[in-house]
């Protein structure tokens, strides 16, 4: 009984479940609904753009799309086309990503790759400012001819759009750190060339750990 026994679970630790990815018409027979608002300074980069988001997010989605002029948001929903449970979320969040300012082209890398994501703060979180200093510190994070921007973007491969006071990282998780970091130390006052130095150091540990 006893060998017997050993060999049930021998067996069962050899025979792995193999489940097929469950389709969302699988989840839910009813549609899911999404909703983005519209910023006002986003509606004509919106209104020129409109088909390279309809594209993607009705042809490889699957998903309906539309704009509500009304609640002046745009609406997403499902359709019995659509196989991909996580479509929804992907597309909303690449929607959300061009209202915050970030071109298509960017934007729709959180529909084809999985670990990308979008972390926002404002300079104040990091520092309190005000008035003059503020705009310095905005100034600071850009740059000359956002030269500054370009290089943190560049060396971490992420894409960062600055609104007023606000800072939008968009990469993965381990790029948006060292991202983060490098902002937060501009804001913090370190000169632009210190924090080039850190960045280059800490990308170079990066790719000899991968």
């Amino acid at each position: 009984m006893a060998d017997s026994a050993m060999n049930l679970d021998d067996s069962s630790k050899d025979s792995a479940p193999s489940f097929p990815p469950i389709s969302i018409s699988q989840l839910d027979k009813s549609s899911q609904y999404r909703k983005i608002s519209v910023p006002p300074n986003r509606f004509t980069p919106l209104k020129n753009n409109w088909m390279k988001i309809y594209t993607p997010i009705v042809n490889h989605m699957k998903l309906e799309i539309r704009m509500n002029i009304n609640t002046k948001c745009v609406e997403l929903r499902t359709s019995p086309q659509t196989e991909d449970a996580g479509a929804l979320q992907k597309s909303a969040d690449f929607v959300r990503g061009f209202m915050l300012g970030f071109e298509v082209d960017d934007a729709m890398a959180l529909l084809r790759m999985d670990d990308l994501y979008i972390e926002s703060f404002k300079v104040q979180d990091v520092k309190t400012l005000q008035g003059d200093s503020l705009s310095r510190a905005v100034g600071r994070i850009s740059g000359s001819d956002g030269k500054t921007k370009y290089t943190i973007e560049n060396a971490t491969r992420t894409r960062i759009v600055l609104a007023d006071c606000n800072v939008h990282i968009l990469g993965s998780v381990s790029n948006i750190k060292i991202a983060r970091d490098a902002i937060c130390d501009l804001i913090l006052g370190s000169p632009p060339g210190k924090v080039y130095g850190k960045l280059q150091s800490t990308c170079a540990r990066l790719k000899e750990r991968f």
